[in-house]
C-alpha cells in the first residue's frame, strides 16, 4: 500500500540523516588552527631531534640557520639548512588563496639529522643543494629538484671517509597534512596513511600503527580530503619500513620512509620522486603510478567515477559545474524514465481508486481476509502497484551517495561556483550570514519543491500517513542544509524534473478510471 512507500522514504531520509550526523568521522578539535602565515623563525626551537643516530652531543649553533624560499604560480616553499628540510610548503588554488600543507607543530617536514646545520651548496628556484658532514666521518648530500608543478625530485646521497657506521636514512612528514581553515574540524579524522602495492594487482592499503615492509610498496603517501604527499623512490627495495605514527585519536598521523644503509660500502644514494599537491583525480591520473586511487568515491566508487566522468565532459561543453551538475540530473532523469512513468502512472491509478478502497475497507472491516482479497483484486483491475513508487528512489539511492561521496572528494569542484551566491559547489552555499547563523538559500528552495510535489502526489486520506509525507519536506531540509551546494542542486534539479513529470501524468490519467 501508499504506507509501504511513505514508511520507504521516511526510513531512508532517517538512515540518511542517522549516517551523516553521527556515523560520519566526529567533527574534532583540528591539531593546530592558524589563521595568518606563522612566523617560521620563532618556531625552529619548538621541534625535536628526530633521528637518533646523530651524535647527541654536537648540536649546530643556531645563528648560522638559513632559509631558503623557493616560489612558482603554483606554490612557494621555505626549506631550512637545519636539517635540510622544509618549514613550509604552500598550494595555490583556484580562488588565489594559498594553503600550507606543514602544520607548525610538524615542521621540519623531510628533515635529516635534524639538529645538524646543513652547508648550501647550490641554490636556484630549480635545485637547492645541501651538504653536511659529521665528525663520525660520514657526509650527507641532499638535492632538491623543482618542477613546475606538484610532482619534484629529492636525491640522499650518504657517503663515508673513514671506517666509521653509516646512520639509516629517514623520510619523515606529519603529525598531520595541512589544509584550509574551513576544513581543519575534519582534517584529523581524516587523515591517512597509505601505501599502494608494486606488485599487480596493484592494492591500496590503509595503514594503522603496524609498519610495512616497504620494498612490496610502490609509493607511501599521508593524505586528508583535498591534499596529498606521496614519495615514490625510484628502487623501493632501497628502504626497508613504512612507519605510521599517531599519538592518540586527537592527534593527526605521520608517517615515515627508513632505509638502513648498508655497512659494506663507502657511498649509497636513494633517489625519490615526491608528490606535494592538490587530490585532483584528472590530474594524478596523468603520471600513471595510482595516485588517483588516493581520491575516496565511497562505497559505491565505480558509479561515483562514472558520474565524475560524465560530469567532467559537460563541464568542457559548458565550462561551469554548476551547469554540468544540472544537465547530468536531466540525463539521468531519462535514463530512469520508463521506471519512473511506470510509477507515476501507479501512483495516479492509486489516486484514482482512494474512494474505492475506502468504501471497501468501510464494507469489510470485520472480515480481514475478504478486505485484503478485494483491494488486491482493486490492485490488479486498475494496475496499480502500491509498492511501485518505491523503485525509482531505491534507484536513485545509490547514484545520491555516490553523488555525494563525489562532491566532497573531487578536487576538481573545489572553489567552483555556479552562479550568483554559489561560489563553492562542494560546500553549502551559504546564502546569507546571521550572526553566527548561514543561512542557506538552495535547501529551503528544495524543500518548498518537495513539499508542492507531495501536494501533488499525495494519494492517501490517512491524516496521519498525510502529516508524515509533509513533515518529510522539513525532514529533508534540515539534512541538507550542511550538504554541498552542488548536490542540493542535484536534488532539486531532479525534484523539478519529477514534478513536470508528475503533472502530465497525472493530469493525462485523472479522468481514466476502469470499472471494478
Amino acid at each position: 500500500m501508499q504506507k509501504n512507500s511513505i514508511l520507504f522514504v521516511v526510513v531512508s531520509a532517517f538512515t540518511i540523516f542517522i549516517w551523516y550526523f553521527f556515523l560520519t568521522p566526529q567533527k574534532k578539535q583540528p591539531y593546530q588552527q592558524f589563521e595568518q602565515p606563522r612566523n617560521v623563525s620563532a618556531d625552529l626551537n619548538s621541534y625535536e631531534v628526530k633521528n637518533t643516530d646523530l651524535n647527541k652531543n654536537v648540536i649546530d649553533d643556531i645563528s648560522k640557520e638559513e632559509q631558503i624560499t623557493v616560489k612558482t604560480e603554483q606554490y612557494k616553499v621555505i626549506l631550512t639548512n637545519r636539517g635540510a628540510a622544509v618549514l613550509n610548503w604552500s598550494i595555490k588554488e583556484k580562488d588565489g588563496k594559498w594553503v600550507d600543507l606543514v602544520f607548525p607543530e610538524s615542521a621540519p617536514a623531510m628533515a635529516n639529522f635534524p639538529g645538524s646545520i646543513y652547508k648550501i651548496t647550490a641554490k636556484s628556484n630549480k635545485k637547492i643543494v645541501f651538504e653536511y658532514s659529521s665528525i663520525e666521518g660520514w657526509k650527507i648530500t641532499k638535492t632538491y629538484n623543482f618542477s613546475d608543478f606538484y610532482m619534484h625530485n629529492l636525491n640522499i646521497s650518504i657517503e663515508k671517509a673513514k671506517r666509521t657506521v653509516l646512520p639509516h636514512i629517514e623520510l619523515e612528514w606529519g603529525p598531520g597534512l595541512g589544509t584550509d581553515n574551513k576544513e581543519l574540524k575534519e582534517n584529523i579524522s581524516l587523515t591517512r596513511v597509505l601505501a599502494y602495492t608494486e606488485a599487480k594487482p596493484n592494492k591500496l592499503k590503509k595503514l594503522k600503527t603496524s609498519s610495512e615492509i616497504a620494498s612490496i610498496h610502490k609509493w607511501t603517501a599521508i593524505d586528508n580530503r583535498y591534499f596529498l604527499v606521496a614519495f615514490i623512490p625510484e628502487k623501493p627495495v632501497d628502504f626497508d619500513k613504512i612507519t605510521p605514527l599517531r599519538l592518540d585519536k586527537n592527534h593527526p598521523y605521520s608517517v615515515t620512509l627508513t632505509a638502513k644503509v648498508p655497512q659494506d660500502i663507502n657511498k649509497k644514494s636513494y633517489s625519490i620522486d615526491f608528490y606535494i599537491g592538490p587530490k585532483g583525480y584528472t590530474y594524478l591520473k596523468t603520471y600513471n603510478l595510482g595516485l588517483e586511487k588516493t581520491v575516496d568515491f565511497g562505497f559505491f566508487g565505480i558509479l561515483g567515477k562514472t558520474a565524475f566522468a560524465v560530469l567532467a565532459f559537460f563541464h568542457k561543453i559548458t565550462r561551469n559545474y554548476g551547469w554540468a551538475i544540472m544537465i547530468l540530473a536531466v540525463a539521468i532523469q531519462i535514463l530512469v524514465f520508463p521506471l519512473t512513468l511506470k510509477s507515476f502512472k501507479s501512483t495516479a491509478a492509486m489516486k484514482r481508486i482512494q474512494p474505492i478502497i475506502k468504501d471497501i475497507q468501510t464494507k469489510y472491516k470485520d472480515n480481514p481476509q475478504r478486505l485484503q482479497a478485494e483491494m488486491l483484486n482493486v490492485y490488479r483491475t486498475q494496475k496499480a502497484n502500491p509498492l511501485s513508487g518505491c523503485l525509482p528512489m531505491l534507484l536513485q539511492l545509490p547514484i545520491f551517495w555516490a553523488f555525494f561521496t563525489m562532491l566532497r572528494n573531487a578536487y576538481e569542484l573545489r572553489n567552483e561556483g555556479w552562479i550568483l551566491w554559489i561560489k563553492d559547489l562542494s560546500t553549502s552555499d551559504q546564502f546569507m550570514h546571521l550572526g553566527f547563523f548561514n543561512l542557506n538559500l538552495l535547501p529551503l528552495i528544495m524543500g518548498i519543491g518537495m513539499f508542492l510535489q507531495q501536494r501533488m502526489t499525495a494519494v492517501t486520506s490517512d491524516p496521519m500517513q498525510k502529516r508524515i509525507m509533509y513533515i518529510m519536506p522539513v525532514v529533508f531540509t534540515f539534512m541538507f542544509w550542511s550538504f554541498p551546494s552542488g548536490l542540493v542542486l542535484y536534488w532539486l534539479t531532479n525534484s523539478i524534473i519529477s514534478m513536470i513529470e508528475q503533472y502530465f501524468t497525472i493530469k493525462k490519467n485523472a479522468t481514466y478510471i476502469k470499472h471494478v
